[in-house]
């Protein structure tokens, strides 16, 4: 077995099935968290304010408040815009959509590789100017951990290995194929560590942000 071999084939689906069985443990233990029981009177005994609130709450907590963005806009802005990056780069580059249509059974129109290949290089280069920001920032530097770091490399990762794979760079003497199965396994990676690591919050962020709304509206307060 070669190293794509294993990279395609055990190192992919069992990285697949951790980061499936982490999800779900760490849903599951926001559905089901144990809590005391509230003694308040609800504001409302209808289900559907308690949707509402919390979709709402959703909403605005994905904007920091007006009297906090002047201060944080470079921050915001670059946030959305990696994420937003990373996302495209994943779902609408063409070598990546029969991956997808293997799990989904359907796949919808790739973007130009051209057109990817940039927006690759931009979120690369947003992300690594965030990260070193974040070095060099006396408060931000505070508040990193080895949680962070490891998060931003298995984060950058599979953009540079992408980029090298997509653009037949192969440093260092290694064959196509063997830069091919780092790309794979940086994604494995990746995914075996998502759900642990700081990064399940884009799983969990939204479920969060609804039950603290459904909360908060049940008991009459403007979340």
């Amino acid at each position: 077995m070669t190293l794509l071999d294993f990279a395609r084939g055990p190192a992919f689906f069992w990285a697949f099935m951790i980061l499936i069985g982490g999800i779900l443990w760490r849903v599951t233990g926001l559905v089901l968290f144990r809590r005391e029981k509230d003694l308040s009177t609800p504001r409302s005994h209808n289900p559907l304010a308690g949707m509402l609130g919390g979709l709402r709450t959703v909403a605005m907590r994905s904007a920091p408040p007006h009297d906090l963005e002047k201060n944080i806009t470079f921050q915001h802005v670059t946030g959305y815009a990696w994420h937003i990056g990373w996302f495209v780069t994943f779902l609408f580059l063409g070598a990546h959509l029969p991956f997808i249509r293997s799990l989904l059974g359907f796949a919808w129109p790739g973007l130009p590789n051209g057109a990817v290949f940039v927006i690759t290089a931009i979120t690369l280069g947003i992300l690594l100017s965030l990260y070193i920001r974040r070095l060099f920032h006396p408060v931000l530097r505070l508040l990193t951990d080895i949680d962070d770091h490891l998060s931003v490399l298995l984060t950058l990762l599979p953009l540079i290995t992408g980029l090298a794979s997509f653009a037949h760079w192969t440093p260092f003497g290694l064959r196509y194929e063997t830069m091919l199965a780092i790309h794979i396994l940086s994604i494995a990676a990746l995914m075996i560590w998502l759900p642990f690591g700081k990064i399940h919050h884009c799983v969990t962020g939204l479920v969060s942000r609804f039950r603290l709304g459904a909360a908060f509206t049940r008991r009459g307060v403007n979340a």
